[in-house]
């Protein structure tokens, strides 16, 4: 009976490992999944050895789970001597994975790769590790495969897994929108802890200065069960914000704008035509001591890095957001009063999401699990 192990740091990331052990299932029911994770992974049948999504970070608080992770490696050591599995997969998080992805090596268990690490925009020297420790990379950027092929990586364009999970006929709610009522804004602060800590009391910031401009505007804001308690606590008794859990879809079809933390929230965004202004907050000293010198694109955000013009960026983007939110505010008040530009957005974002969309990234990925798993062993 074939093992297979998954490991994931992050809900999101959590979240599109549980969609691709739900289409392994489908063409192999057999397979036995073990993995760290979440509720999701254990949702679809993941046996959990442990839950590593609660408290995910990103940059340098990543860091700071070196001792999480070192414990995990432990544990996932004494499993593999115990029930050695047949496939490692990997999903997303490269702090994290890079170490199971070495670990498997080791044991001999070929590794596929899910969700590429961003190595095209910083941190270039870890693709040699990557040739080195995996045997297959799905991709999910349109631009990646021939980027990591290039670089003798095993790569292979899946498509995003956003789109597994979007309806694909996605129209705004009925009824009056703006400007014939007030417009409606929504505020998604990203679905790990640290990363709505950061950014989602400057978006809240922001949100009171656009209220001065239009005093009956509406907030929304999607959380997630690790970001809901964070963004609450920041609204405290306001009662023109408004946090919904586990709402992104159900926002983006009322939202007029969003002022949106950089991911895949953008994406996502984008995929219901929503007008958006990309933010996300960091740390001055470090930008200048260190994120200047890494990133090598020409933006960051995944809607101006498909933008089909590599000269013009679709979206505003405050990346990183340090120092006063005035122009984040401006900006959001001067899209507001020009409905030319807010429709010249949405033309750019359809134009966009029409070459990139397409439901069965994780099929495809199962696939080449799949592929992986018969392959024959020495």
């Amino acid at each position: 009976m074939p093992r297979v192990f998954v490991t994931a740091a992050e809900i999101s990331g959590e979240r599109h490992a549980a969609k691709l052990v739900r289409a392994l299932r489908a063409l192999r029911p057999e397979i036995e999944f073990d993995g760290l994770g979440g509720p999701a992974m254990r949702g679809a049948g993941v046996n959990l050895l442990a839950d590593t999504v609660g408290n995910a970070r990103m940059g340098l608080g990543a860091f700071l789970r070196a001792r999480e992770v070192w414990r995990l490696l432990r544990q996932t050591c004494g499993h593999y001597r115990a029930n050695k599995p047949d496939l490692h997969i990997c999903v997303d998080s490269w702090t994290m994975n890079s170490h199971f992805a070495k670990l498997a090596r080791r044991f001999g268990v070929p590794v596929l790769y899910y969700i590429a690490p961003q190595t095209w925009a910083s941190r270039e020297g870890r693709v040699r590790t990557m040739r080195r420790f995996i045997d297959r990379l799905a991709c999910i950027l349109p631009f990646e495969q021939d980027y990591f092929r290039s670089h003798g990586v095993n790569a292979t364009f899946v498509g995003h897994p956003l789109f597994d999970d979007l309806p694909r006929e996605r129209v705004p709610a009925p009824g009056p929108r703006f400007p014939d009522v007030p417009p409606v804004i929504a505020l998604p602060a990203g679905s790990r802890r640290s990363v709505a800590r950061a950014n989602f009391p400057r978006q809240l910031a922001v949100a009171r200065r656009i209220r001065a401009a239009f005093p009956e505007v509406r907030f929304l804001v999607p959380t997630t069960a690790n970001t809901d308690a964070v963004v609450r606590e920041a609204i405290g008794p306001l009662d023109w914000v408004e946090a919904r859990p586990d709402a992104f879809d159900d926002i983006a079809r009322v939202a007029d704008l969003a002022i949106t933390v950089s991911g895949t929230a953008a994406v996502h965004l984008a995929a219901w035509n929503v007008p958006m202004i990309v933010v996300y907050a960091g740390s001055r000293l470090l930008w200048h001591a260190l994120g200047r010198w890494m990133i090598r694109t020409r933006t960051f955000s995944l809607v101006n890095l498909l933008s089909a013009d590599p000269s013009r960026k679709i979206v505003p983007e405050f990346v990183p957001w340090f120092g006063s939110v005035a122009p984040v505010a401006e900006c959001a008040i001067e899209l507001l009063r020009d409905a030319e530009k807010r429709s010249a957005q949405k033309r750019a974002l359809a134009e966009m999401i029409a070459r990139v969309e397409g439901a069965g990234a994780s099929d495809r990925a199962a696939r080449l699990a799949l592929e992986l798993l018969d392959e024959p062993r020495e």
